[in-house]
């Protein structure tokens, strides 16, 4: 029987509502994520049809995933305020526009403004498939139903990279942003007629927490991005980190006293929702980091075309869709916590052997293993760490929690490409297959050393109880033990 089949197989609920929803948020999810990595493929022509240097491609990256991550909070709370089917569909159809004005860029200026708006749309639509998902599932198959939300997920990680290289191969780059244009048109309308109306806990919108967040998180990831080219001591990039911080500490500072916070202080003090925050940061950085400069190496170093390149990192980025639908069922089981410990030291060990073994002319074969490593890893930490935030807040509290999680390892992201393209452009640079490896194996290791540091954090995540039947949709939090009844 599979994993789906015996996810239907539920006691309460309208199987076809719960179908309904699974599918429309799993849609919405696969373009977002899709998102993230399509581009990484396409990197290297984009760089020879606009001219774009190596801070303009770390901005057709993190322009997405900064306004991603920044907004996810108000995303969330724009659903608990207006409506989270509302929302998500107004979500989707601002990420559809978006995504025909990235197609219709003629310059990297228009290119970045538009997937600053995409990770606008993103940054509603992903925090509310998982609120969306958990509303319509009772807490005994939460495991199951996160494992498939994330292999949904893993495949959008899995074919990102490949899409984006049959595409550039087959068409041009422009046509990455076109494939997502006739896929809102149809989800709109379904998820307006399908899904079940909800609302969430907080009547007001933070919008003080949003104007102090927003300058605090852009200021930190602009000093990290353009530390390398303006220098890490100027005038420029210690302003840039001195703003950034003064913003964060402020933001903190209101949250403690706002009367309806977008990002309530106190899920800090619980030791899983803290923990599991801690190691998805990491994951993200080391994770995300890697890729944006493996996903180069295989064209700009051995001169693979987009589609040979994105056929080669299918054994890392093809795993999470298939180990992740069972690292949820073993959620339920046996608790998060083994799960994500394991699944970052794979993915620390991955990465550091990639950084040991690369040369200009390594053969293909050996980095098959590492690259199976890395993918197992992180399917290992997707549905866990998802479960252990849920499990470590109020189930009225689940939009605005799995918003903070979604902005923290999206900021984390923002940051690995950001110091890891730093670190290459002082080591290394395109001028020749030597000089983007000398680049490429001196700043993987330190995603490598992140991910060690995020398997240490998954210890201090809190052993969580698996539920008997009879508690379903029951979700006791106490303090640091944080213990939920999760799934049988």
């Amino acid at each position: 029987m599979t994993v789906i089949s015996r996810f239907l197989r539920r006691p309460t609920a309208s199987k076809t509502s719960v179908v309904w929803t699974l599918a429309i948020v799993s849609l919405g999810l696969f373009m977002t994520t899709l998102d993230n990595l399509v581009v990484t493929t396409a990197l290297p022509s984009i760089r020879h049809s606009l001219g774009a240097s190596i801070q303009s491609l770390e901005w057709t990256v993190n322009a997405y995933t900064l306004t991603f991550a920044v907004l996810l909070l108000t995303g969330a709370a724009l659903g608990d305020r207006f409506g989270r089917r509302r929302m998500f569909a107004i979500g989707l159809s601002t990420f559809t526009a978006a995504s025909a004005a990235a197609a219709l860029s003629a310059s990297t200026d228009a290119l970045i403004a538009a997937r600053a708006v995409q990770g606008f749309g993103a940054a509603i639509v992903l925090p509310l498939t998982l609120t969306l998902l958990s509303e319509a599932v009772p807490a005994a198959r939460r495991g199951m139903a996160l494992g498939i939300w994330g292999g949904v997920s893993g495949l959008g990680v899995a074919i990102g990279p490949l899409v984006g290289g049959a595409v550039v191969s087959g068409i041009s780059w422009h046509w990455l942003f076109w494939i997502n244009v006739p896929v809102g048109l149809v989800l709109v309308p379904l998820a307006l007629t399908r899904l079940t109306e909800s609302r969430g806990p907080a009547p007001n919108l933070d919008l003080r927490g949003l104007a102090l967040v927003g300058p605090g998180l852009l200021g930190l990831t602009y000093g990290a991005i353009r530390g390398q080219a303006l220098g890490w001591t100027s005038a420029t990039i210690l302003a840039s980190f001195a703003i950034g911080i003064a913003f964060l500490i402020a933001f903190v500072a209101w949250e403690l006293r706002a009367p309806a916070p977008m990002l309530p202080m106190r899920f800090f003090r619980s030791r899983a929702f803290a923990a599991t925050n801690g190691l998805s940061l990491a994951m993200y950085f080391g994770v995300f980091g890697a890729i944006f400069l493996l996903a180069q190496f295989f064209q700009t170093t051995q001169g693979y075309s987009p589609l040979q390149a994105g056929l080669r990192t299918l054994p890392w980025t093809a795993m999470p869709m298939i180990v992740a639908p069972i690292a949820g069922t073993l959620s339920d089981r046996i608790g998060p916590r083994p799960l994500m410990v394991a699944g970052l030291a794979l993915q620390a060990i991955a990465i550091a052997w990639l950084g040991a073994i690369i040369t200009p002319d390594i053969a293909y074969g050996s980095l098959i293993a590492p690259f199976v490593l890395a993918g197992a890893g992180m399917a290992l930490v997707f549905a866990p760490s998802a479960n252990a935030v849920l499990a470590s807040v109020r189930p009225v509290e689940a939009g605005q929690a799995s918003g903070a999680t979604n902005a923290i390892r999206e900021l984390g992201g923002v940051i690995g490409v950001a110091v890891l393209a730093s670190v290459f452009s002082a080591n290394g640079s395109y001028a020749s297959p030597h000089a983007f490896t000398n680049g490429l194996t001196a700043a993987i290791p330190i995603g490598a050393v992140v991910l060690g540091i995020g398997a240490l954090t998954a210890l201090l995540v809190p052993r969580i109880r698996a539920a008997r039947p009879e508690e379903h949709g029951h979700v006791d939090v106490r303090g640091d033990a944080a213990q939920a009844a999760v799934a049988a």
